[in-house]
């Protein structure tokens, strides 16, 4: 009888751990729950590395995140639906770039805002934008010699 006393309270200790890490990894991920925001668009050369669910970046700071991917069969370029908190407010000339977070780190997308007086609404299009930079390609470039 001592012996399923025990196995129950470490039965139940395990549950509450697995529990707390569950409510960790949530708070981690941002699985919580959605966040109010707006929706942008931007369409890019390449977007290696990235996957929906994505940071996006301002100042290093999160303010979103990549919400869908998919390949425009027309221009063959992949275009991005970025969320966007409603607190901040993007001027309609900032731009978005792919950028790394190290040499072995993963992918964001990082806005730049700009200048102009005139502000993104829901559904509006990021038009200056930098695709990501494959690290093979430049080894290679810098292996080989050629600046092309």
């Amino acid at each position: 009888m001592a012996n399923s006393a025990t196995e129950t309270v470490i039965g139940a200790v395990v549950l509450v751990t697995a529990a707390g890490f569950l409510f960790y990894a949530s708070r981690a991920t941002e699985l919580s729950g959605p966040t109010e925001g707006y929706t942008v668009t931007a369409s890019f050369r390449s977007v290696e590395g990235v996957s929906p669910g994505t940071d996006v970046r301002l100042a290093g700071v999160k303010i979103g995140s990549v919400t869908s991917m998919e390949l425009n069969p027309e221009t063959f370029r992949a275009e991005m639906a970025l969320s966007v908190a409603n607190e901040f407010i993007l001027p309609d000339d900032s731009s978005a770039v792919i950028a790394s977070e190290g040499l072995l780190g993963g992918h964001f997308v990082e806005i730049v805002p700009g200048g102009s007086e005139f502000n993104l609404d829901d559904g509006g299009e990021l038009l200056d934008t930098q695709g990501s930079v494959s690290l093979t390609s430049l080894l290679l470039k810098f292996v080989s010699g050629t600046s092309e």
